[in-house]
C-alpha cells in the first residue's frame, strides 16, 4: 500500500507498506529512486500488523519493486500504475503552506 505525505519545497514523503509476515523474511523497496539498491530502504516491521519504510521523493514518476528474501520479487497492486518493468508511483508537487496566525 502506498500513502504520500506533502512536505515543504514540493517534495513528498511516500511510505510504502505490506503485511507484516508476507512474504517472509526481510523486504526492501528498490527503484529508480535508489538505484536499485537493495537494503537501503529496507521495511520495518511495525506493531499495527504491517512493515514499512518512507522515502522523501522529489515530483515526478517512479518506478519500484519489492525485493524480498530469496530473491522474490513484488510489485504493489495499490500503485498508480503497474506493467511488465514493475510499479509505477507518481509525485505530484503539492504546495505545502504555513498557517499564520
Amino acid at each position: 500500500m502506498l500513502r504520500r505525505a506533502p512536505l515543504f519545497g514540493g517534495k513528498n514523503r511516500v511510505t510504502f507498506s505490506l503485511p507484516a509476515h508476507e512474504p517472509d523474511g526481510q523486504v526492501s523497496v528498490v527503484g529508480d529512486f535508489n538505484s536499485w539498491e537493495p537494503g537501503r530502504h529496507e521495511m520495518v516491521r511495525r506493531r499495527n500488523g504491517t512493515r514499512s519504510v518512507s522515502i522523501v521523493l522529489p515530483p515526478g514518476e517512479y518506478r519500484f519493486r519489492y525485493l524480498a528474501t530469496n530473491g522474490v520479487w513484488l510489485d504493489d497492486e495499490t500503485a498508480d500504475h503497474v506493467d511488465a518493468d514493475g510499479s509505477w508511483v507518481r509525485v505530484e508537487a503539492r504546495v505545502l503552506t504555513k498557517n499564520r496566525r
